[in-house]
């Protein structure tokens, strides 16, 4: 395992001096037991470092061990060093094999005379209560500590009782008494009463639990009315509805109950925050009794705070099926009694008022219902949603402090979604945006220009006719180098990238360098070149990343940006493609290929150990090889030309009643078909890097998922005009057409394909069969057509927001790798497979691991001794498991048969399922050897045969079992 843990660690690239798992824990033991208090207490805050480096379970568990030493001899100081260390490290604690020499030694020191020690290990247990949730010597302790004099111990006990509460029913149930007792004892302080009242949330186990804390819960509410017991009551009441689910209806009535009849204002606040949660977790047990009450009873609050409370929870609200609910429920329709809801009344009003927060929800409000109800006619809804934003637009770009930005942010949002729903109103959101770019504070502009790229690329309103309004504004933007002005400068020049639909003109191209000359700096000037390759325009790209080249310290740097460079330049070779233009296609191809392979050298020797590339360079390869399929079927068809099939071919095909005879010596060399399985088979290689990039952003994978469909779509052309014409479906292509389109590039793409599927199918249904020329013509041009869109680069090219990555540790494993693992062959192998799942900055941005997909096989390698006739099923062991990691750690079993005597070579390769049941190749793949060897009885028994000698009686009785 120590072993394991080493390899574990070379893999992990901490950029730290190595030190394998047992030197950094001896390292840190040295200072346990160091007389010094400062070295003792150093060396303790130091653990949760270690088990972030060395997240396995034989580590942990000496470590935790070692701590729980110094918890029992040491004094109240470091005790407290280690209960904070265990409450950072909580998400190991389930990996401590010896639970109970833990516990053990930590439940010593509650038998201590000194109440602050006792305290110190009561909230010891209560942090450990995930791992000993059934202990009922803690759950005893928990219980007379509460009736201690001395405060601090009790709130302790208070602490555990809160956290064995949530983790065990038994405790749970067993305590509820005694904390009802309590808090209804006269006894009891008001402020200990305040701290108890919030362990009753954790009574959800069942239902009667939950039903009595309700009614101790109600009961306090009346028998108590001061401010502060209502407020921690009412909050109790919340999170108990929350957890228990039953009773969420009734928790949302009592709550508005209070907002609408209690006068104070702090209590009005709680509730407001109890429903924006209530709000969160279950919009769905809103009816619209309770949305038209808290409609109400924002109409009529003089107060803005609150106001703007109720518009928070409202605006939740809208979002999600309430709003629904809300409109369905009343009778008539929506056209006609839209205005009379009290709810658009609400938003109407609000949407000018001169709190800039009222106004932000007022308007996400009427958004989110004209985004909802597209079903209704809601036209002055949406106007009077246009005019709010727009007003909010003019106020808050004018304005440079948070709260205007923070509200800038809601309004630009707002009119994404609402243009996206309404793409009627698409043009004149544009106008007021490019209006108001002149006038803003730059903060303001930076989101501005990401408001108008986001509408942009969903919609094409950007017309020429505004790309002169905006380079006047690139020209204006100053030669001034804060990072505002460098932030707007890549902001501009991605809209103007995504305004152009064309290629850029040479007009445009000199402003943005002469730009990028003047006020920027050389990351700048990088942003803008991968905005440029992710729009498409790689003709610009190039230019930029050339300045780049000498630019760059690292030869790694100098690398990636040389072989970015030879991919925009590949690109372009392609943009001056021409239909039936044949000659012309092939050498723009042929130029394309030769910087591809200049780029994938450069992009090769730019890869790290700790940056390898992967699947940057599994996308160019992929492209290169899909431009040379490409082009080999461009140079077949080309070929039909000065080949073409005999004038009885159509003849021949109906005789022998194979149509491949239609294409004469073409299809008898089986060139047609050969392309069509490159095309299939390039297909399955996208699908495959596909399931490799769990942390791609959707817009990269969704590029992935063109390239794929464009290799299917040649393939089925060429089945559908020569191969096989009659059982060729256009079924399964035609939903392509159907899925929402995010990008430019996908729209383009979606174009192709559909005008491809359509020449083909009307060729089938014309002329059947299709003569040679016309299908060779429309394959032909339908290559073309493909690659004069101009491929787009994504962010996963250049930049990964998710970081995910799993580390395996196989016990028993062998100290040298290469050496194999001695098994006797008459035994089975317990293979234990160990995992830790690692995050980068933003775990599950885009996807979350649900489980881990372990796959065991194993293969002979070589094999020794005699031939026996053996069942198949011993041969090979394949084995696939499933498991949830819990905590970021996941472990397993396999047990495994080696009957044949050899080497043998195990493979345990990992992949993982996300939220949605999708399964992603995303490795590792750790090999180990196995040496069966032969067991001593049988071979004793053999060499006996070989000699001659027919075994003893007492032999032939023993089996390899009699030992035991």
């Amino acid at each position: 395992m120590a072993a394991s843990a080493k390899s574990f660690l070379a893999d992990a690239g901490y950029g730290e001096q190595e030190l394998d798992a047992n030197s950094a824990l001896m390292e840190l033991d040295k200072g346990l037991r160091s007389g010094k208090l400062g070295e003792q207490c150093e060396a303790v805050v130091r653990f949760p470092r270690l088990f972030q480096k060395y997240p396995f379970p034989i580590l942990i568990n000496s470590a935790f061990l070692k701590l729980a030493d110094v918890f029992r001899v040491g004094n109240n100081f470091l005790r407290l060093c280690v209960l904070k260390v265990t409450q950072q490290s909580e998400k190991h604690l389930e990996k401590i094999l010896n639970v109970d020499e833990f516990v053990k030694r930590v439940f010593s020191v509650i038998h201590s005379n000194d109440p602050v020690a006792r305290a110190i290990t009561l909230r010891m247990l209560g942090s450990m209560a995930s791992i000993i949730p059934e202990r009922k010597n803690a759950h005893h302790s928990i219980r007379q500590s509460l009736d201690s004099h001395d405060n601090v111990e009790v709130e302790a006990a208070i602490f555990a009782a809160a956290n064995f509460s949530a983790q065990s029913k038994d405790f749970a149930a067993g305590i509820c008494n005694k904390i009802s007792e309590m808090i209804q004892g006269l006894a009891t302080p008001v402020d200990l009463k305040l701290k108890l009242i919030p362990i009753l949330q954790h009574m959800h186990h069942d239902a009667s639990l939950a039903s009595s804390s309700r009614q101790l819960l109600q009961q306090l509410v009346t028998s108590y009315p001061s401010t502060k017991m209502v407020i921690v009551t009412l909050h109790t009441f919340t999170l108990l509805a929350a957890s228990s689910l039953v009773d969420i209806p009734k928790q949302i009535q009592l709550l508005l109950q209070y907002l609408k009849n209690d006068p104070r204002k702090a209590v009005k606040r709680l509730a407001i925050q109890d429903l924006k949660l209530l709000a969160n977790k279950t919009p769905h047990t809103w009816s619209r009794e309770n949305i038209q009450a808290l409609c109400e009873s924002a109409l009529h609050t003089p107060y803005d705070s609150l106001k703007l409370g109720m518009l928070s929870v409202l605006s939740t609200l809208s979002g999600t099926i309430a709003i629904k609910q809300y409109f369905s429920s009343a009778p008539g329709t929506a056209a006609t009694t839209a205005k009379s809801f009290d709810l658009v009344k609400l938003a109407q009003e609000c949407c000018y008022h001169n709190n800039r927060g009222i106004a932000a929800h007022g308007v996400q409000i009427l958004t989110n219902i004209s985004a909802s109800c597209q079903e209704k006619d809601l036209l002055p809804l949406e106007q009077d949603a246009v005019f709010g934003l727009e007003a909010l637009l003019v106020l808050c770009s004018q304005d440079d402090s948070p709260g205007a930005q923070a509200t800038l942010k809601i309004t630009l949002t707002c009119m994404v979604k609402l243009v996206k729903c309404r793409p009627h109103l698409s043009q004149s959101v544009v106008e007021s945006l490019l209006t108001q770019l002149h006038s803003a504070q730059d903060a303001a502009r930076i989101l501005m220009c990401h408001c108008l790229a986001a509408i942009a690329m969903q919609l094409p309103v950007l017309a020429d006719g505004m790309l002169g309004d905006l380079m006047d504004l690139y020209k204006l933007i100053g030669r001034s180098a804060t990072d505002k002005k460098q932030e707007l400068l890549v902001s501009l020049a991605t809209v103007i990238f995504v305004s152009s639909r064309k290629a850029l003109s040479s007009e445009v191209k000199t402003v943005i360098k002469q730009q990028l000359e003047n006020a920027s700096n050389g990351w700048t000037a990088y942003r803008i070149a991968r905005q440029a390759s992710r729009m498409g325009n790689h003709d610009m790209a190039r230019e930029l990343y050339q300045s780049l080249l000498t630019q760059v310290a690292s030869e790694h740097f100098y690398f990636w940006l040389n072989s970015l460079k030879e991919f925009s330049h590949a690109e372009q070779c392609l943009t001056g493609l021409q239909e039936d233009n044949y000659s012309s296609a092939l050498s723009c191809i042929a130029e394309a290929l030769k910087s591809y392979h200049k780029g994938i050298a450069s992009l090769t020797a730019a890869s790290t150990p700790l940056n390898p590339l992967s699947f940057q360079c599994g996308f160019v390869k992929l492209r290169i090889d899909l431009l040379q399929a490409f082009s080999q079927l461009i140079c077949t068809c080309n070929s039909l030309k000065t080949s073409p099939p005999p004038a009885i071919a159509t003849t021949i095909a109906m005789t022998s009643g194979n149509d491949l005879q239609r294409c004469g010596r073409i299809s008898n060399q089986a060139c047609m078909k050969h392309s069509m399985e490159e095309f299939r088979n390039l297909a399955t290689r996208y699908g495959d890097l596909y399931q490799s990039s769990f942390d791609a952003d959707s817009a990269t994978l969704r590029n992935v998922e063109l390239q794929q469909q464009s290799c299917l779509l040649i393939s089925h052309a060429i089945e559908a005009l020569i191969l096989d014409p009659e059982s060729a479906s256009f079924q399964e292509y035609s939903s392509n057409g159907t899925t929402h389109v995010e990008s430019e590039y996908e729209r383009r793409m979606m174009s192709v394909f559909n005008h491809v599927l359509e020449e083909v199918e009307s060729l089938n249904r014309k002329y059947a069969p299709v003569s040679y020329l016309a299908s060779n013509t429309c394959l032909s041009n339908a290559v073309i057509a493909l690659l004069k869109v101009p491929l787009s680069f994504q962010r996963y090219f250049f930049q990964k927001l998710q970081s995910t990555s799993i580390k395996l540790a196989l016990s028993p494993s062998p100290r040298n790798p290469a050496e194999p693992i001695a098994v006797q062959n008459n035994q089975q192998l317990a293979l234990k497979v160990e995992g830790v799942v690692q995050h980068g900055f933003k775990p599950g941005l885009f996807r979350k691991i649900q489980s881990v997909c372990l796959n065991v096989s194993s293969v002979l390698q070589s094999k020794s001794g005699q031939d026996y006739k053996i069942p198949i099923d011993n041969m090979t062991n394949e084995m696939e498991q499933r498991v949830e990691p819990h905590n970021d750690y996941f472990s397993t079993q396999f047990l495994l048969n080696f009957v044949i005597l050899g080497t043998h070579n195990i493979t345990v390769e990992s992949s993982v399922i996300d939220s949605n049941g999708i399964v992603w190749k995303t490795g590792p793949k750790t090999t180990i050897f196995v040496k069966s060897l032969e067991d001593p009885y049988s071979q004793q028994v053999r060499l006996q045969q070989q000699q001659g000698q027919p075994p003893s009686q007492q032999q032939q009785q023993r089996t390899a079992y009699s030992r035991f």
